[in-house]
């Protein structure tokens, strides 16, 4: 298929299934809210190594936070609730309670409880008190710009990791032009984030290694240096740049969503643009539940 000049392979992005959860961080200026998400979601790119994947979702205007203050929405996703719950417990310790004005609350109603304040409340010493309004029971934390609050418990529901798309460009500029193009085409829409840096990922990865003791290594097939030197290249002369964006969603519909926006985005710009191809990776099938067909995205239907 080809739309604008632009070659879109007839392949398709394998996710899997995990758990996720969504925060509602607040603060007293939308600064020191963000100032709180960033920090939350550091290291947080790839479970293989970080624990969870993790990214501000959107900014919340005071009109949709449960305090009436400025905030963000912050999407959480591991491989099990066990590492879920202890991943928002260490990362709500460390970078919310700590950050000046920050109050946080559960994004999500539905869904297996996970301790959010509950075990926090414990920094306390024992000043801590509890308030249960509507059935919904906080954690008023005393410290010293005033009092921490933090609901006591966020619900875990089932998420979707690992949509991608893969832009091969003919140069750097034209692939980080494509993939910022993406992201941000991405990011208007709802329940989803790109957990790498700046929402892209230069260093895609194959499933094992030559070395027993890693998990993933480079994806050579797609490594312009080594065209013409590895077993299996799915590059030509003409591509000297590919750059991966990588989804993650609270359901299949949400990163398929998020991929057809992408999808849209960088094929209306065309190969006038630099972009040449669109691929996605994939382990055959074997891997993940969910698979995400190019052309079956740009026709309008997700499976």
């Amino acid at each position: 298929m080809q739309i604008n000049g632009v070659t879109i392979d007839d392949t398709f992005a394998e996710a899997f299934a995990m758990k996720a959860t969504r925060l509602v961080i607040t603060a007293h200026t939308p600064t020191w809210a963000r100032h709180a998400g960033v920090t939350a979601t550091g290291f947080a790119t790839s479970v293989i190594a970080c624990g969870c994947e993790a990214g501000i979702e959107r900014e919340l205007g005071e009109h949709e936070t449960p305090d009436g203050r400025p905030g963000v929405a912050v999407l959480m996703f591991s491989m099990s609730g066990k590492e879920l719950a202890k991943q928002v417990e260490r990362r709500v310790g460390q970078c919310v309670l700590t950050c000046p004005t920050t109050a946080v609350y559960a994004g999500l109603s539905e869904g297996e409880q996970i301790p959010l304040g509950k075990n926090l409340r414990f920094f306390g010493d024992g000043w801590q008190i509890a308030k249960v309004i509507a059935g919904v029971r906080y954690w008023r934390v005393p410290v010293m710009d005033g009092e921490f609050v933090a609901q006591e418990t966020t619900a875990v529901t089932k998420g979707v990791g690992g949509g991608n798309l893969l832009l091969l460009a003919r140069d750097t500029d034209a692939a980080l032009a494509a993939a910022e193009a993406a992201v941000a085409a991405m990011r208007a829409v709802p329940n989803v984030i790109m957990p790498f840096p700046g929402g892209v990922v230069r260093s895609g990865s194959k499933v094992g290694s030559k070395y027993a003791a890693l998990r993933a290594s480079t994806n050579d097939a797609f490594c312009p240096s080594l065209v013409g030197l590895a077993a299996r290249s799915e590059l030509d002369d003409g591509i000297r740049c590919v750059m991966e964006v990588v989804i993650d969603g609270l359901t299949d519909t949400d990163v398929a969503n998020a991929m057809r926006a992408g999808l849209q985005t960088v094929t209306d710009a065309g190969t006038g643009a630099g972009l040449l191809r669109v691929s996605a990776g994939n382990y055959g099938g074997k891997l993940g539940p969910y698979h995400f067909h190019l052309h079956q995205l740009l026709g309008g239907d997700a499976q």
